[in-house]
């Protein structure tokens, strides 16, 4: 917790527990939780506690092997083949020379099993419930076995497993086999005492009791059942914002000006505004008064 806590990451002793059980049985981490309570930020602030690369794959619906694999380079390797069918090479050695590593583009999953050789990296597959059932079944051979199999060169295998933190929103279940190759962990809503500690550390030079108020009404905010609740990525983007406009406390009118910056939906920011700053008492309980 104490060394999360220097790399600006604030974890509870469950998620701390988790992410050194990880490090320490090589298995992969499997993060769960609403979208911007601090999920990515794991995979970043694990690369920067280890001091080694992070390698991002971020995932998306259509998202296939090829993609998150390696590709071949085919322009470069045709261009090549008429260049040295002019040198009158035969064909083998031709082919050779086109299937090598300089006409293979890396992609995430390669370029993580590559780079263990000297240090291993941190690999995030981000989101991994926007991809198809397809790809996360694809995964589930890679995660287990850290290798893959070029037909042109042969398996490759990874020296060191990399620290693998795979995120999720939940906007589909993950199949239980993906789970089970993976230690899980629930990241909620942080409490007030946790995002209070979080806005102090993520933005330095703020006031300690603006910090207060700030943490104080998002966590009001999210008592409300808006179509999407803000996050911490939220509250901190929040007061960045704030602060950019040298604010130092929150009244009526910089609330109304900046709701963008927490509320992400037209009909949460019309619904605030109808059903709760509309209401004096509820004005007064947000702002702290």
């Amino acid at each position: 917790m104490n060394e999360l806590a220097e790399s600006h990451y604030i974890a509870d002793r469950a998620l701390a527990t988790v992410l050194f059980l990880a490090h320490r049985l090589e298995k992969p981490v499997f993060l769960e939780g609403e979208p911007g309570v601090g999920k990515t930020e794991v995979g970043i602030v694990m690369s920067r506690l280890f001091g080694t690369e992070l390698i991002r794959l971020q995932c998306y619906e259509g998202l296939d092997a090829a993609t998150a694999l390696y590709e071949w380079n085919y322009p470069k390797q045709l261009l090549h083949i008429r260049l040295e069918e002019e040198g009158k090479r035969d064909r083998e050695e031709i082919e050779e020379l086109i299937y090598g590593p300089r006409f293979l583009i890396k992609r995430p999953l390669l370029e993580a099993i590559l780079m263990s050789e000297e240090r291993a990296p941190v690999l995030l597959i981000d989101e991994i419930d926007r991809s198809d059932e397809e790809f996360e079944a694809f995964l589930l051979e890679v995660l287990s076995d850290f290798q893959i199999t070029i037909p042109e060169i042969g398996t490759i295998k990874a020296k060191r497993k990399p620290l693998v933190v795979v995120t999720s929103n939940r906007t589909r279940d993950v199949h239980d086999a993906l789970k089970r190759r993976c230690l899980y962990h629930w990241i909620d809503y942080p409490s007030f005492e946790k995002e209070y500690r979080i806005l102090m550390t993520r933005l330095p030079g703020i006031d300690s009791r603006f910090a207060e108020q700030v943490t104080r009404f998002m966590q009001k905010a999210r008592t409300v059942d808006f179509l999407k609740k803000p996050g911490v990525s939220e509250t901190l983007d929040w007061g960045r914002a704030l602060m950019t406009m040298q604010r130092a406390f929150l009244d009526e009118t910089v609330v109304l000006e900046t709701l963008g910056c927490f509320l992400k939906y037209q009909d949460d920011i019309k619904r605030f505004k109808e059903e709760i700053w509309a209401d004096a008492g509820q004005r007064g309980e947000y702002l702290g008064g």
